[in-house]
């Protein structure tokens, strides 16, 4: 693995593209170069049903110039997508799989009634988190359009590169402070990233409540954020009576940080440690190192990360 390349995380949104080229090992990762390229308002639009990118020849001409700006001959990219595109939940199971194929007909089944799209269209994976002492399996489901991840995966073959991964970027923001979270067991991750809310409670160091929402537009400070955080924690609580709240973390961008931690503090009681992107990385000599410019990375780090 002497020559092997250097990993390459892309972020897609509606503003535009973003990539990160990565370097290091998985305990001391390093960002060596960032790129960005914007879109118009009418490229790409977030949907769970419909195609999202409205002009594909403007989606790959960016994702193009962005890529080109890493000056890396890698093709193969991790690709990290706006949480809308996908329903992420979490599913206990009686018993146990034959094999992974039976797994994926199995919980499609049982989820027959609860995807928000014909059942036909349905890219479904899983992974198990645990095996509960009544035997049954927790799992981790995410489910997405196959028009809608089929057609991000042709236009970006289409713009000659290779997406090894796609998943959404509330894993992605997990996996790059994952060496900080996983020094505890039971928190919360409230995360405000590209106009998406994503609560996150862990027990035993697996997620059991997962509840994202697209608040695209409003500040950190907008009464709609707090009151999201405040009805999701309701809920978790209804649910997980006899789990206090003890430890909180919260990612936020720069301009608004102090304010979401003043809004989780009053809907949770505790204050909240803040993950920040600087501290979680480090910079190369060809990328930023102050938080305000590599905030906007957070996701696309995360993706790379996976292939680290």
């Amino acid at each position: 693995m002497l020559f092997a390349s250097k990993p390459i995380g892309v972020e897609i949104s509606s503003q535009g593209i973003t990539c990160v080229l990565a370097g290091g090992t998985a305990g001391t990762p390093r960002v060596e170069r960032v790129a960005h390229a914007p879109f118009s308002r009418e490229t790409l639009q977030i949907s769970l049903r419909e195609p999202n990118i409205l002009d594909p020849a403007a989606f790959i001409e960016s994702l193009k110039t962005a890529h080109k700006q890493l000056l890396c001959p890698s093709k193969m990219i991790s690709v990290s997508l706006p949480d809308g595109v996908s329903r992420i939940m979490l599913l206990n199971h009686e018993g146990r799989f034959k094999s992974r194929t039976e797994a994926v007909d199995m919980i499609r089944w049982k989820l027959k009634k609860s995807i928000p799209f014909d059942s036909h269209d349905t890219h479904l994976d899983f992974q198990q988190l645990t095996v509960r002492e009544n035997g049954d399996l927790a799992l981790l489901v995410a489910i997405a359009s196959r028009t809608v991840i089929g057609q991000y995966e042709e236009l970006i073959a289409a713009a000659g590169l290779s997406p090894a991964y796609i998943d959404c970027n509330t894993f992605n923001i997990h996996r790059l402070f994952d060496r900080r979270l996983s020094l505890q067991e039971e928190y919360i991750l409230i995360t405000l990233y590209a106009g998406t809310l994503s609560i996150v409670a862990f027990f035993e160091g697996i997620p059991e409540f997962i509840r994202s929402k697209d608040l695209s537009g409003p500040l950190a400070t907008d009464s709609r954020v707090y009151m999201e955080i405040n009805s999701s924690l309701l809920i978790y609580k209804e649910r997980f009576p006899e789990r206090p709240v003890q430890t909180v973390f919260c990612v936020a961008a720069p301009e608004t940080a102090q304010s979401f931690q003043e809004m989780v503090t009053e809907a949770t009681g505790i204050a909240p440690v803040l993950l920040e992107t600087k501290s979680a990385i480090l910079p190369g000599n060809s990328a930023p190192g102050d938080q305000t410019r590599l905030f906007p990375c957070t996701a696309a780090i995360g993706a790379a990360l996976r292939r680290l």
